[in-house]
């Protein structure tokens, strides 16, 4: 819901890479409702937030908060990627006194789509912690 700027053919080739490689390099933690469906979850690896989503019918009801505190306050994040065309990401990221402090012109796999580099400054991680 919140990469609406990737094309089908992109969907197709990261899928595979999300489920054989990215999802064996990281710590994942998730959330489910009542009906134990996983409606949230998050990865971790060295630090960096890898990746955190959110069931589109649960944006905005507080989940992304509690896995990003979580990740902070539990498994000392303090770095996180973001699609520069993912502006609601970035701006939930911000709110967490991340800041950029680098950007790449194309990401990891070295397609076109720009990253912002974002790392939690010391002096906000405790505020953040507290949200």
């Amino acid at each position: 819901a919140t990469h609406h700027f990737l094309t089908e053919e992109d969907i197709a080739y990261f899928k595979p890479l999300i489920l054989h490689t990215y999802l064996d390099a990281i710590e994942l933690r998730g959330i489910k409702n009542n009906n134990q469906k996983i409606i949230g979850f998050m990865g971790v690896a060295a630090q960096n937030l890898e990746m955190l989503f959110i069931h589109p019918d649960y944006i905005g009801k507080g989940l992304g908060n509690i896995l990003l505190g979580f990740a902070i306050e539990n498994l000392n994040v303090i770095k996180v990627d973001v699609n520069e065309q993912n502006q609601q990401a970035l701006g939930f990221y911000k709110h967490y006194g991340f800041e950029i402090v680098n950007r790449s012109e194309r990401d990891a796999t070295g397609k076109p789509y720009p990253i912002l580099h974002l790392e939690l400054k010391a002096n906000k991680s405790t505020e953040a912690k507290k949200q």
